[in-house]
């Protein structure tokens, strides 16, 4: 007579009607179950006599992605990405789950093997940000029942789920501050096209800009230096060359508006009696600059509380329309910024 084959915990999340997931957290006591889930499970180990196994600790069932560009690393001290991903892996926490962080290189990644590694070994996984991880990079990637999640970045006419900051309206939050205390010879200093954030980011300034009646002039609108750390700093510096200058500036980010303000103290102006600067982001150093920075804050820890919650309704089926998120920015106010005249 065959011997029957032991049951796995495959088996007992068919019984139970949930997720291999699910019965993982049950297992180990995670929080985050409903109490009703919870004695399914139970009921469900109880009945095929299904024995927990130490190795399954590290599942496939247990794991999450965490998929950046491999130009964002240290991503985890970046002056935006950082707190992004301190949210993820907070709430990832919580919820039970390890996470399993891999990075995309375009000019070295093989999209077979991401497909068949790192993707093959989670439950789903986010995509945080675009750039170097295009569009059609992460269609690539779709893989059937594996769920994705995008931070920061969208796909025109692909229903993927994500969760965004209000980019736009923080664009134009800034720059309808900075046309309010009076300034009209405003220079934006933009970000590489590649960010969908930062596209719609300077989309904001531009149509705030415009219900005012007013267009950029192109010299005031340097193109980042690709590649250059400094990128603010460069272009600040092209800025102020120039024989007519204006009175404020709108940074893109913090970071850009930090190497902005070293060029401009370094021309011997003061800030803001001699220009007014403005970013988006509301970074911790935002608050610390020489003067405090006039920002626009983005919730980034929150949207990578969010985008795991997200993806963990997505693993467990409970949530079938995949829908953009998008999380409230607020203008904070500080010295960097003084009216004109």
């Amino acid at each position: 007579m065959l011997r029957k084959s032991k049951p796995t915990m495959r088996d007992v999340a068919e019984a139970a009607q949930v997720s291999p997931s699910t019965v993982w957290m049950v297992i180990h006591n995670k929080p985050g179950i409903h109490a009703e889930t919870i004695e399914k499970v139970r009921a469900a180990i109880d009945d095929l006599d299904y024995v927990v196994k130490p190795s399954s600790y590290k599942s496939k069932a247990d794991s999450v992605g965490l998929l950046i560009e491999q130009s964002s690393i240290p991503a985890i001290s970046d002056v935006f990405y950082g707190d992004v991903i301190r949210g993820f892996q907070a709430e990832a926490e919580r919820l039970g789950y390890h996470v399993i962080l891999s990075t995309f290189d375009r000019n070295t990644q093989n999209m077979a093997l991401l497909k068949t590694g790192f993707a093959q070994k989670v439950a789903g996984f986010v995509v945080a940000n675009d750039g170097d991880i295009t569009q059609e990079t992460v269609i690539q990637l779709k893989i059937p029942k594996v769920p994705v999640v995008l931070i920061e970045s969208y796909i025109e006419g692909q229903t993927l789920p994500c969760v965004l900051g209000d980019n736009f309206m923080a664009g134009y939050k800034i720059a309808r501050h900075i046309l309010d205390l009076g300034h009209r010879k405003i220079a934006i200093l933009q970000g590489p096209a590649k960010y969908s954030s930062l596209v719609d980011r300077l989309r904001g300034c531009q149509a705030a800009l415009a219900e005012a009646g007013l267009l950029v002039r192109r010299e005031w609108m340097p193109q980042p230096v690709s590649g250059h750390p400094l990128k603010g700093y460069i272009q600040m510096r092209e800025i102020l060359a120039l024989s007519e200058q204006p009175t404020a500036v709108i940074a893109i980010s913090d970071k850009t508006a930090f190497g902005a303000m070293e060029a401009i103290r370094e021309a011997g102006l003061r800030i803001p009696d001699d220009i007014t600067i403005g970013s988006i982001d509301n970074t911790f150093e935002s608050g610390y600059t020489r003067p405090p920075l006039t920002t626009v804050h983005i919730p980034k820890y929150e949207i990578g509380v969010l985008a795991l919650r997200k993806l963990h309704r997505l693993i467990e089926g409970e949530e079938s329309i995949h829908v953009k998120s998008i999380v409230y920015s607020e203008l904070i106010v500080r010295e960097s910024c003084r009216a004109i005249g």
